[in-house]
């Protein structure tokens, strides 16, 4: 029998299902997640497929352009699922909501509601009002730096929303994602993906004021979360059969300053280390300029912490890095990576660049270049200099042409690959811990130390016998394909 698109609406009274589509950072994942728990917990049922849902949530990214787009495309696809007639409602949340607010709403009406981070603690109740068809009006986008004080030491985040700062000290038990523990740690969160690896975030926020950057006008201020929040977050997620915590924010070197201890993520990796079940953490995005000594050697020293630096460089030349209102030159960056390697030989290190930047000249491309070759970094992204809204670069004059801008982001893309493929080519020989993350008619895939999630390659591993996903096993290098590493397994198991 043909199914009409009434057919496939819920019954009066049954739970409202949603589904929720993320997109961008791993940071965002948390966000989503978080949302995820706040619906289940309030009655929601949670389901993989937007053609399942009554409503279907698209958590978006805004950083820039290319990522922007997908944000709204991903938005259409599944306003058109409405014409099959399931989704009653299409909801944005995320950067791209938060920062356009009104004005996205405006532009995209195949969008039934846009809904900022201030919804966020009421996402239930938002959710059920505009399925029942009521009109949300979209925030009008400020500034939300400045909804906290100047001075670090002086903030109080309680009264605002952070996505993705649940506070586990008051989280009822309602509020407890699928499969967690009858006592225990407890969470706000609910996993939306079984993998063993999943990101935990430490802060949010960021108080530079890099030229380029929109983040910290929509994120806000840099605000940390309790270690014991982030501890008892960790415990919850090794019951969820999580192996690697990957710690996220958009600038982990800052964490602890508004609590009034800079020193607090070394203090905290080792307790997080320590969490039964979780076999290693990885810390994400540095700033260069505070990566500090003793952090390096935290990191480097730790038991069960992956030697790896995620090294946000974005350039090396020292005009083009003041122009950026950034810190540095090709020498203290290379000393940087001098003092690592000491202490870590092997470590993974990664950054990225921006290429094209206003006023570059090509001494200055030649300066990156040179640096890039003398880094030797496992992976480096390339990014093309683009204006972005509301930031001074897009101010500036000395603007190169979108067709040199692409010339030079292309070169320097060439590079680097060719660069770190030498790279990984070095670490044929070496003896890896590998995560596996898939097990596919018979191929072992995961990630190992020094490969961070998503961008940094995979390991295959071969002869791996009956590994199953969630296993650490080692293996040595035999061969490479790019960035990614052909392992064959020793037959010990971490």
């Amino acid at each position: 029998m043909t199914t009409t698109p009434a057919d496939t609406r819920p019954a009066p009274g049954s739970p409202l299902q949603v589904a929720v589509v993320t997109l961008g950072c791993a940071r965002n994942e948390v966000d989503s997640e978080e949302l995820a728990g706040r619906l289940e917990a309030d009655g929601f049922v949670l389901v993989a497929d937007p053609e399942d849902a009554d409503t279907v949530v698209v958590n978006t990214c805004g950083f820039v352009e290319a990522a922007k787009k997908d944000s709204v495309d991903t938005l259409l696809e599944a306003a058109d699922l409405k014409d099959s007639g399931r989704p009653q409602a299409v909801v944005a949340v995320g950067c791209l909501a938060e920062r356009y607010g009104k004005d996205l709403a405006e532009s995209l009406p195949e969008a039934d509601a846009v809904l900022g981070f201030d919804d966020y603690p009421d996402i239930a109740a938002r959710l059920r009002s505009i399925v029942a068809g009521e009109t949300h009006h979209a925030h009008t986008p400020s500034d939300r730096r400045r909804l906290l004080p100047i001075s670090p030491v002086d903030r109080d985040a309680s009264s605002i929303s952070v996505p993705g700062h649940a506070d586990h000290a008051t989280a009822d038990v309602s509020d407890i994602g699928v499969g967690a523990p009858a006592t225990g740690p407890r969470a706000v969160r609910r996993r939306l993906d079984a993998g063993p690896m999943a990101p935990l975030k430490l802060a949010s926020g960021c108080d530079r004021r890099c030229s380029f950057c929109a983040i910290p006008s929509f994120r806000g201020s840099f605000v940390s979360r309790r270690p014991s929040d982030v501890l008892a977050e960790g415990q919850w997620l090794a019951t969820q059969g999580v192996r690697e915590l990957f710690l996220v924010s958009e600038n982990s070197t800052s964490y602890g300053k508004d609590l009034g201890d800079l020193r607090l993520l070394e203090t905290m990796l080792p307790e997080l280390a320590a969490i039964e079940g979780v076999d290693r953490v990885r810390v994400s995005y540095l700033q260069p300029a505070e990566t500090r000594p003793g952090l390096i050697e935290a990191i480097a020293g730790t038991p069960g912490v992956v030697p790896y630096f995620d090294l946000s460089f974005q350039h090396a030349s020292a005009s083009v890095l003041r122009r950026m209102r950034r810190f540095g030159d090709p020498e203290s960056f290379l000393d940087l990576l001098a003092r690592i390697r000491d202490l870590a030989p092997l470590a993974g290190v990664r950054s990225n660049v921006i290429v094209g930047f206003p006023g570059e000249t090509e001494e200055d491309l030649q300066t990156l270049c040179d640096f890039l070759e003398a880094a030797r970094m496992d992976v480096t992204g390339v990014f093309g200099y683009s204006d972005e809204d509301g930031t001074e670069a897009e101010t500036y004059d000395g603007k190169l042409d979108e067709d040199e801008v692409r010339a030079r982001t292309e070169h320097v893309t060439a590079l680097v690959e060719e660069l770190n493929a030498q790279r990984a080519e070095e670490r044929v020989g070496e003896t890896v811990s590998v995560l596996v993350e898939s097990v596919e008619d018979g191929v072992v895939e995961g990630r190992a130390e020094h490969q961070g999630p998503e961008v940094d390659g995979t390991t295959t591993v071969e002869l791996a016998g009956d590994a199953r996903v969630g296993d650490v096993v080692i293996a040595q290098v035999v061969a490479t394909d790019g960035v990614d590493l052909i392992g064959r397994a020793t037959g010990a198991r971490a």
